[in-house]
Order: C-alpha cells, then sequence, then structure tokens
C-alpha cells in the first residue's frame, strides 16, 4: 500500500469512501493506482480532484459502492458497464439476507481490493473470467450450507473459491490451531491461491517450467496422495530448512503458492512501509544478512543487488515488528523465518515476475489444469 492524501491535505487510507477531515468523495483509479478525492465531471461522471490533465478523465463510480461490497472503485467513463476491475472479478456471493453474510462480503473485498493492488503495481495480468473464459480469473466467495457439500478454499482452472466463514474471527482462529497454521488471514488465502493462478500463467506451458521443477520439484507428483501423505503424516523432519511453512513442503504446487504469498507479504508491507517514510536503515538491529550466494541467478543490472536489499530489509522489518506486537500482546505478526533455500525460491518468483513477457501464451496453457488446488 502506499501513502495518499486528500486535496485538502489529510491523509486518506484505502478503504476510505469520504475524507475524514474535508468530507470530499474520495475513489481509487485503477489507471492511475491512484486513490484520491473526486469532483462532478458532469453528466454523473467523475475526475480526480487534484488531476492535473486537462480535460482530465472522466470515471463513473462503481455501482458496488452503496452495496455490501462499499467499493470505493472507479470505471472509466468509456466502459458501458458500471461495475469495476475488482468487483468484476468477483463471479458469486453468498446471500446477503443470510446472518452475517454481508459483513463478510465487505471484508472479503476490502482484503481483495488491497491484494489486487500489489498485482497492479507489479503489472501482472489481471483479467475477468467473464471477459476470457479460458484465460481469466473468477472469485467465488460461497457460504458453506447445512445438508450441502462443505465449502472448499481452493482454486481450479482460474476459479478461485474462499469460504466466506473465512471474514469470521472464531473460524480463522480455530482452523489455525486445528491446522496448526503459525499464520491464518484473508489475505494470505487470496494471495496463496493467487499463487496457483500465476503458476498457470507465468509458468506452467512455458520456458521457466524446466527451472521449476529443479527448484521446487516436479508437479507432476500425485497432487492428492501427496496431501493426503501430508495430512497423515505430516511434513518431513527437515521441512525447515528448504521451505517457508509445513505446507509448502506438501507438494510443489504448494511450495510456489506458499513462496509466491511471502513474496507478496514482503513486497506489500515494503511498499507500504517505504511510502510512509519508515526506513530500517537506523535500527539497531543487527542481522546477519543474505549475499548473492542465494540468488537464483546473477544480472548485470543490479537487480539481484536490489533484491537482497529489500528481503534484507524484510528480516530486519519483521523482527521489529514482531517485538512490537508482542510488546502489546499480540500474536507476531510475521511467525516464519526465512532460510537460504526460500530465499532463492523468493528470488526465481521476482526473475519469473520480471520476464513475464517469456511465460506462455494464452492458448499454450494445457486444458488439464483443472486439479483443484487448496
Amino acid at each position: 500500500m502506499r501513502a495518499f492524501s486528500c486535496t485538502c491535505g489529510q491523509p486518506l487510507f484505502f478503504d476510505n469512501l469520504r475524507c475524514l477531515s474535508c468530507g470530499a468523495e474520495v475513489a481509487y483509479d485503477p489507471t492511475t493506482l491512484r486513490l484520491a478525492a473526486i469532483a462532478p465531471a458532469g453528466d454523473g461522471l467523475w475526475a480526480l480532484a487534484d488531476d492535473p490533465r486537462a480535460p482530465a478523465p472522466r470515471f463513473r463510480l462503481c455501482s458496488h459502492r452503496t452495496t455490501a461490497a462499499t467499493c470505493n472503485w472507479m470505471v472509466p467513463a468509456e466502459r458501458p458497464e458500471g461495475i469495476c476491475l475488482s468487483c468484476r472479478l468477483t463471479r458469486t456471493i453468498p446471500a446477503l439476507d443470510r446472518p452475517r453474510n454481508a459483513d463478510r462480503l465487505r471484508e472479503l473485498e476490502a482484503a481483495k481490493r488491497r491484494v489486487l493492488f500489489a498485482l497492479q503495481v507489479l503489472e501482472l495480468p489481471l483479467v475477468p473470467r467473464s471477459e476470457d473464459s479460458e484465460r481469466g480469473l473468477a472469485f467465488d466467495f460461497l457460504e458453506s450450507l447445512p445438508d450441502e457439500a462443505r465449502v472448499l478454499t481452493g482454486h481450479a482452472s482460474g476459479i478461485i473459491t474462499l469460504n466466506v466463514a473465512e471474514a469470521d474471527d472464531d473460524y480463522r482462529e480455530q482452523n489455525r490451531e486445528h491446522l496448526k497454521e503459525p499464520y491464518r488471514t484473508i489475505i494470505g488465502h487470496l494471495r496463496h491461491e493467487l499463487g496457483h493462478y500465476y503458476w498457470d500463467v507465468l509458468i506452467n506451458g512455458g520456458t521457466w517450467l524446466p527451472r521449476f521443477r529443479e527448484l521446487f520439484g516436479d508437479e507432476r507428483a500425485d497432487y492428492g496422495q501427496a496431501l493426503q501423505k501430508h495430512y497423515a503424516d505430516g511434513p518431513p523432519a527437515d521441512w525447515a530448512s528448504r521451505h517457508i511453512s509445513t505446507y509448502a513442503a506438501s507438494h510443489p504446487w504448494e511450495d510456489w503458492a506458499e513462496t509466491w504469498a511471502h513474496y507478496m507479504h514482503a513486497r506489500a508491507t515494503l511498499e507500504t512501509v517505504k511510502s510512509f517514510g519508515i526506513g530500517t536503515d537506523a535500527t539497531t538491529l543487527k542481522v546477519t544478512p543474505f549475499t548473492a550466494d542465494v540468488l537464483y541467478r546473477q544480472d548485470s543490472e543490479g537487480n539481484g543487488e536490489r533484491f537482497l536489499g529489500w528481503i534484507n530489509a524484510w528480516v530486519v522489518l519483521t523482527a521489529v515488528l514482531n517485538e512490537t506486537a508482542r510488546s502489546m500482546g499480540q500474536p507476531d505478526i510475521y511467525p516464519f523465518v526465512l532460510n537460504r533455500q526460500v530465499v532463492t525460491k523468493l528470488h526465481f518468483i521476482q526473475c519469473v515476475i520480471m520476464d513475464r513477457a517469456i511465460s506462455a501464451a494464452p492458448e499454450e496453457i494445457p486444458p488439464q489444469l483443472a486439479v483443484p488446488q487448496a
């Protein structure tokens, strides 16, 4: 996330619909990645109040602004529909007349918008399933109902399903304890499942696939059997030296998805910290930094050095944030320890994102990957 401000000079936060100081209407422009005060532009359209361009681009407010989703995104005026990109990605929502579902949907959509913002910053493809039935992305937010099959959070062929009960603190805590997970959040779920989606988009069928198998393992290993063994026997004894979590040790697909989620956690959090002017350089905490020998590949453009800079900043930042949380009697914000192999995998993901132009074209994605991935 980034630090945004209103024309009145007061700070704006990503979920704001109005400036809490001057009362101005506020919206997010997904074309410039800006959250700002907006002003009427005639004919029911709006423009960013501080846009220096003349004439300033005009937008519609997302039609879900006043619904349970409380969406503050905008739609370019030239698009005929009144639904923004984020809301077009949501294919199914739960019955809002049932208890808690309106509040659940608001929490889920707010988390999704934050996750999508980070993907937009990285210029990763975001195409709704309704606009590309083969390659597009969709979210189904479903409720487990009596006498019906239990809703399982997961991904299959571009469809991300999330049990809306994940928006309930008690449900998440119960499952966190039951599954022995140190970290369980809506944003974490979304980033993990998006990792599966982007594996299809960026890795499968492309030139990165052999290199993925060398580092993460062969994803052709039976997925169902791997998960069954994981839940029956637990992770291998040496999992902490090779993976970011126990679940990552269950199968190469899950290793990728877990590592992808942590890459996104680090990038998004570090960008937030930097945007608000908080640095790690002045901290008295001393850690042994990761060095160039952990990089997936060396390059002559300084990208590896920049990666090491922010991954080492992440180690320092999370240590400080964890101590801060403990001072408030709260659980660790980041209850994980990065090992050398995980850092190499994180750099691999950065290399894939940077080189995504050479990934598989849409029609090259094999159609057989309809295996649900949790």
